[in-house]
């Protein structure tokens, strides 16, 4: 099946939004993709990302066996195969690597979770070099070993043409929703919001959340901790801002699927639910 960029900054999706099947409908180690646009032409790009060698040393195993990894595997649009392997402290704590584009015209880089023995999960931007795969920047870790992280979606959410990296820190332990933004070699926090869950310990299904358009601009719609209501964020003069809750019949355990501009459906533990976000600001 072919990726192809999707220009409303929920995903790089393939044929249809990968939210429509979740992550379910990947191939293990297959890439997922965020992004804002399309990729930069005539220059070497990372087109496939994938991870390889699974490992037990961390013993986590938040998304179940067998999704902790020692190695990160790629293909570029020249041929070139290459392959970041983690110390063995390390490991990636994840289903897919994923093809992010920060902004217009500049290059596709991997955002993967990294766990490491004694301070838990923390984002990694990696990027392709002269020399192959290479660690860009990279988020504070959670700070306690068996702590998880679960990405939201990669959006421009303030407007300005650089899109920003939203995720839910420990989603199974009082989860908080952080925005981080690329400066350098850090993944710097922008703000962080408590009380939310996009993760149900032990599954595979990591889209219960994104960023999604709402009356012309880019939002986060987010489970609350409970998983019963759908928390609308903003991100307003660097703060996050809860604008609206869209209320569940029951808790949020499936894929979020854009079914139409405007409309969403969220799986839940009794089946489908259609909404519309913009129904639920204050």
């Amino acid at each position: 099946m072919r990726w192809r960029f999707s220009m409303n900054g929920i995903w790089l999706a393939r044929t249809r939004a990968i939210l429509s099947a979740g992550v379910r409908s990947l191939s293990y180690g297959a890439a997922l993709v965020f992004a804002l646009a399309t990729a930069t032409v005539g220059t070497e790009s990372i087109v496939e990302a994938r991870y390889t060698a699974p490992v037990e040393r961390y013993g986590h195993f938040a998304l179940g066996r067998p999704h902790e990894y020692a190695r990160l595997s790629a293909t570029t649009n020249s041929g070139r195969k290459l392959a970041l392997q983690l110390p063995q402290e390390e490991v990636f704590e994840d289903l897919a690597p994923r093809l992010i584009q920060l902004a217009p015209g500049e290059p596709v880089s991997i955002l993967a979770i990294v766990s490491r023995r004694d301070d838990g999960s923390r984002l990694v931007i990696i990027r392709l070099d002269a020399d192959g795969l290479a660690i860009d920047a990279q988020s504070a870790a959670v700070g306690t070993q068996n702590r998880w992280l679960n990405p939201v979606g990669v959006a421009d959410l303030d407007g300005d043409g650089r899109a920003e990296i939203a995720a839910v820190i420990t989603p199974h332990i009082g989860g908080t929703l952080k925005v981080y933004r690329k400066k350098g070699g850090n993944l710097e926090e922008i703000d962080a919001l408590a009380g939310f869950s996009n993760h149900v310990y032990g599954t595979t299904e990591l889209a219960l959340s994104a960023p999604v358009a709402i009356a012309g601009r880019m939002r986060l719609l987010v489970p609350d901790a409970t998983r019963l209501q759908l928390r609308i964020i903003a991100l307003e003069a660097g703060r996050l801002v809860e604008i609206g809750r869209c209320a569940l019949s029951a808790a949020v355990t499936g894929p979020m699927e854009q079914i139409s501009p405007g409309r969403v459906s969220v799986g839940l533990v009794s089946g489908r639910q259609a909404l519309k976000p913009e129904d639920c600001l204050r």
